[in-house]
């Protein structure tokens, strides 16, 4: 089996015109797996978004020059959070998540920045992160919160 061609990942600054695609695109992403955790509801994830979202540390992320996803890095007491992490299901298992990490986490770790994340349970995006140096700090019985200390990039 061959691994399929990766995508190139671009990244531009998020606009507010930008926000109700990245609303419904989170209701897309998000619902298998919090159905599985019994916690879906397409209401509470789409205010979620809207409540949190900040445009100045999100990104929309561009394959091929069409949409493709969101990502924030946003700044906190702790480090950076990176949060809002969705990709269209078309264009997932082609290497653009980790196009967009490897971006995101050069520029954190040329800043000296921790990193934190919160994954839900079972999500199969957690391998994605230990492959990129998160570790679990803790967990509940629906979030894994983890961090990368600055250096860790495969």
């Amino acid at each position: 089996m061959t691994e399929p061609d990766p995508v190139a990942a671009d990244l531009r600054p998020a606009t507010a015109a930008d926000l109700e695609p990245l609303v419904e695109l989170r209701v897309l992403v998000m619902r298998a797996d919090l159905e599985r955790l019994g916690r879906y509801d397409p209401e509470r994830v789409r205010r979620r978004l809207r409540d949190a979202f900040e445009p100045a540390h999100t990104s929309v992320i561009l394959a091929a020059g069409a949409f493709a996803g969101c990502v924030a890095l946003r700044p906190a007491a702790d480090g950076h959070w990176l949060e809002h992490f969705y990709l269209d299901p078309a264009v997932q298992g082609r290497g653009l998540g980790s196009a967009v990490l490897r971006t995101l986490l050069g520029r954190a770790d040329a800043q000296g920045w921790t990193v934190r994340l919160n994954v839900l349970q079972g999500s199969p995006a957690r391998r994605l992160y230990e492959r990129f140096g998160f570790t679990e700090e803790h967990a509940d019985e629906v979030d894994v919160f983890m961090a990368r200390r600055p250096g860790g990039l495969p």
